[in-house]
């Protein structure tokens, strides 16, 4: 009897202990739940802030180009052949040397047309003399005629003899000239300042008269680029360049930093109907001499500068069903989609006539998570501030 009742007093106990256990873990559970769904945890667990690059709409002078690709030409090209056959003496030069006007290039063997100067210089010698005597006896015979001591046809005859010999030596000294200037020939100079070009005829060689080109020189100091427009620019490039002088930049590939000054001082006199395209040159100075003929640039020709234009990084425009448009980020670090009108877009910049003002921040990059009034939060906020502290972005408690 008394062992019975310990067996149900120790039941009831483990029963009471059991239930303890079970309420304890349910009021655990329930404060679990009751926490998720208070109302500062429900925030914790929205939508995180879009990461996102942001620039900025500034108001600055932008030049209205015209860019297409260029072709570098030498200002004055002179090819090197010779005017008089004979064995090439020497070369005065390197390939590749800069020359200047008048500077020796080659010379050909000067003694055969030394000896035709003097063998024409006595041929003039022989006649002048034969000339002088014959209009002697002329002058004599004009006296003698008119007295009758002598026939008409006498005097007629030594008149046409001395106005014979008179334009012997006219033609003899023509020849003369002729033999010196052949004698000059034999020494080849430059005509041009210039960079000499591969030599094709060496010293000991035999040449032909007005043969084959010996060398080239190319002028690069001053230079040219040539290039080509539409047609369709070809309207304000006239009405501009009526105005003042057109300036041309030549970008050398590879080294974009420093673009070539020139002018624009020629435009072709007629639009090529085959292209569709009008021929330009700018003259650059190239004391440098970065710019070598045949090569190719990159040409922007100026027309005008725009003054205070509203300008806003390429990047940020994005293209929907109704045009343009970019994402504004507001003060409170929320976006709005914004349409916007394109005047004309440069390399990493566009020119916007509507839509925006001087000092907004645009997103130019990570717009592809964005939708109107997305919260963002800025990776360049150094940078698209300009200050050195970074701002606290708002609590979103």
């Amino acid at each position: 009897m008394i062992r019975g009742k310990r067996e149900l007093k120790g039941r009831m106990n483990r029963m009471r202990t059991f239930s303890l256990i079970s309420l304890t873990g349910a009021s655990a559970l329930l404060a679990l739940v009751l926490a998720a769904c208070s109302p500062g945890n429900s925030k914790q667990m929205g939508p995180r802030p879009v990461p996102v690059v942001v620039g900025d709409v500034v108001r600055k002078d932008v030049p209205l180009q015209v860019k297409t690709i260029g072709n570098v030409e030498a200002y004055n090209t002179v090819s090197i052949k010779a005017l008089v056959g004979g064995e090439v003496e020497g070369v005065y030069f390197r390939e590749g040397q800069d020359v200047r006007k008048g500077d020796l290039l080659f010379k050909i063997d000067p003694r055969p047309y030394e000896a035709a100067l003097k063998q024409a210089e006595a041929a003039l010698a022989r006649n002048l003399a034969q000339a002088k005597n014959a209009e002697e006896q002329a002058k004599r015979y004009e006296i003698l005629v008119q007295k009758d001591y002598v026939s008409k046809d006498q005097y007629d005859q030594l008149r046409a003899n001395a106005d014979a010999l008179a334009a012997a030596v006219e033609a003899d000294k023509a020849n003369v000239e002729n033999s010196r200037l052949k004698l000059a020939y034999c020494t080849i100079k430059s005509p041009i300042n210039g960079r000499a070009g591969t030599v094709f005829i060496n010293a000991g060689n035999v040449v032909k008269e007005n043969d084959i080109v010996m060398t080239t020189i190319n002028q690069i100091t001053p230079i040219y680029v040539t290039f080509s427009v539409p047609e369709q620019h070809l309207s304000d490039i006239k009405r501009y360049s009526a105005r003042g002088g057109l300036k041309v930049e030549a970008v050398i590939p590879g080294d974009e930093k420093r673009p070539a000054q020139g002018e624009l001082t020629f435009i072709d006199n007629a639009v090529d109907s085959t292209t569709g395209t009008i021929k330009l040159k700018g003259t650059f100075e190239n004391r440098d001499k970065r710019l070598w003929p045949g090569q190719f640039v990159n040409v922007a020709l100026t027309l005008t500068v725009q003054k205070g234009a509203l300008i806003v990084p390429s990047a940020a425009l994005q293209t929907g069903q109704s045009g343009q448009y970019v994402f504004v980020v507001k003060p409170d670090y929320t976006v709005e989609s914004r349409p916007v009108m394109v005047k004309m877009t440069l390399t990493d910049e566009s020119v916007v006539e509507e839509g925006l003002k001087a000092g907004e921040k645009v997103v130019t990059d990570g717009q592809l998570r964005l939708v109107p009034g997305a919260k963002v939060e800025v990776k360049n906020e150094h940078e698209a501030s300009g200050t050195s502290t970074k701002p606290q972005a708002p609590n979103n408690k």
